[in-house]
């Protein structure tokens, strides 16, 4: 008998799996075996039956390697199960071999690769290893939701996701599908990649998978584009928007101006009470730091707000009030198509979106910040409301308007009336 690997589809142009054959000649019978790897006919060694360019330290002989590894693995096992029906003076069935390599191979840890199952051992390890202070607890729900999102994925393309098939071309279906379907930011789809290789990282780690394609997965940039900051004006306007017939959007509205005229993350603005003012003063833990305090003088606009709802603020969830902010600013006309391009790789893609998608809880802290700018606000001053200590950070919030901007220039390039009679 001898045993051997062949590909799939060898006279493809793409990635095709890779079998395991063996092959009994007394009896005429062959076992094959999909050992779950992939890889494209022009990398496949067809003389040796095994990956080419299996030297050097490039990425693509690095992959290679892995894979020959694995191959390996079957070679061996196949070898060892034999020698166990031999000694045992067992008939050699084809429907035994397939049992054994099912136990050997269909498993990850003793859970079949199921890539969930995987997930789910890697959440409990993660809560277990993490304290229960604020910056834990929301590094957890992030990798909840990017469990969530994979499952999302996977019921998208109606195909189970396996660790064997986490290639560049599952990287760039699944980034599609975060931009189409979920309309993901590029700072989002930068986090999600992080946490989903961190994962991975830990599963290659601890044996649940072989391949390392992951390693090479570049997450998404995005390209400079005009962030949305509302004007006073606009504030004022979303403000006095009248929403009494519709009690859900109307608190959404409410909470989304406070935050406006707070400067808060919405983590903070949401939870204040009544017992965090004090002397006219707004007074929190930061939830994203709890080290730094936050204190915010109350003005017109917060004491109205918060006197509305009794000093108890309603209570949304982040993701349901950003869907519901959406719905308000739809009603207010903000309909206009904006164009954000995302770059992946080398590849730019183009997004377009009418401006009431781009609405968010964090818009409220850029509006803020921008607002306070434009009024001469010195920035020490508002970063002791935001609690920002880099500069650097605290500027990429500040998006003036266009007009801001014609105002900006027309009011340094003036010209005093001796100029003006010389041009006239």
């Amino acid at each position: 008998m001898r045993s051997t690997f062949n590909i799939k589809e060898p006279k493809g142009d793409k990635e095709t799996l890779i079998l395991f054959s063996a092959y009994f000649k007394d009896e005429g019978r062959k076992f094959v075996y999909s050992t779950g790897e992939a890889i494209n006919p022009k990398e496949w060694d067809f003389e040796n039956r095994q990956p080419n360019d299996l030297s050097g330290r490039s990425e693509r002989a690095n992959k290679h390697r892995a894979i020959k590894r694995q191959l390996d693995r079957y070679s061996n096992f196949f070898s060892d199960t034999i020698q166990n029906f031999k000694l045992a003076n067992r008939e050699i069935l084809i429907s035994e071999i397939k049992e054994n390599f099912d136990v050997e191979f269909k498993r990850t840890k003793s859970i079949s690769s199921k890539f969930f199952d995987v997930y789910d051992i890697f959440l409990t390890e993660k809560k277990n290893d993490y304290t229960e202070d604020a910056n834990s607890q929301t590094t957890i729900k992030r990798y909840e939701y990017n469990k969530k999102l994979l499952f999302d994925f996977q019921s998208y393309r109606n195909k189970k996701i396996h660790f064997n098939q986490i290639n560049k071309a599952f990287y760039n279906i699944f980034i599609g599908f975060c931009i189409d379907e979920k309309s993901h930011s590029a700072n989002t789809l930068r986090r999600n990649v992080g946490l989903l290789k961190t994962f991975l990282y830990w599963a290659l780690e601890g044996g649940y998978t072989y391949k390392t394609d992951f390693q090479k997965f570049k997450a998404p940039k995005a390209q400079q584009t005009d962030e949305v900051a509302l004007t006073m004006e606009q504030v004022e306007k979303v403000f006095e928007f009248d929403l009494s017939n519709n009690k859900r959007l109307e608190k959404v509205r409410d909470l989304f101006v406070f935050g406006c005229v707070t400067g808060m993350r919405y983590s903070n603005y949401s939870k204040v009470g009544k017992k965090d003012i004090q002397n006219g003063i707004i007074k929190v833990r930061d939830e994203k730091n709890n080290d730094k305090t936050l204190e915010i003088p109350l003005n017109e606009f917060s004491v109205y707000i918060l006197k509305k709802y009794d000093y108890n603020l309603p209570r949304i969830s982040n993701q349901r009030f950003n869907d519901y902010i959406k719905e308000v600013f739809q009603l207010l006309g903000y309909d206009e198509d904006v164009k954000k391009t995302i770059k992946i790789g080398k590849d730019l893609i183009e997004q377009i979106n009418p401006l009431y998608e781009r609405i968010s809880s964090h818009t409220a802290r850029r509006s803020f910040i921008t607002i306070m700018k434009n009024k001469k606000i010195p920035d020490k001053i508002i970063m002791s409301f935001t609690g920002h200590k880099s500069l650097e950070v605290f500027n990429k919030y500040y998006k003036p308007n266009n007009d801001d901007k014609k105002d900006f220039m027309q009011n340094v390039w003036k010209m005093n009336d001796t100029q003006l009679k010389k041009v006239e």
